[in-house]
């Protein structure tokens, strides 16, 4: 299934409704936590990505704050999903050990 366009110029949506910027294979997703774990602005955003516009990575933004509760849930729950996995699994030994000397 072709990704279906929104009304967001640079942004369109796959099969799974993923938001993508249109044209590569960047979820909207994956733009705002690097925007959110380092603080960086639109402009750092392009330095770090300069194969997308300006106008692709405002108009993820735009999509980001219009969406903003949908994606703070869907952070939640993958932070959730996380540690739940490391709660499950026990450090290797060495970790353990490496741990143990600090």
């Amino acid at each position: 299934m072709p990704a279906v366009e929104t009304r967001y110029e640079h942004i369109v949506l796959d099969e799974r409704q993923v938001p993508l910027i249109a044209g590569t294979t960047m979820k909207v997703i994956e733009l705002i936590l690097e925007s959110m774990a380092y603080g960086w602005s639109a402009d750092e955003l392009h330095l770090n990505h300069p194969y997308l516009s300006l106008g692709q990575i405002h108009s993820a933004l735009a999509y980001y704050w219009d969406h903003q509760n949908e994606f703070e849930k869907q952070i939640e729950e993958q932070l959730e999903h996380v540690d739940t996995q490391r709660a499950k699994h026990q450090p290797r030994a060495l970790i353990a050990r490496l741990k143990a000397r600090t």
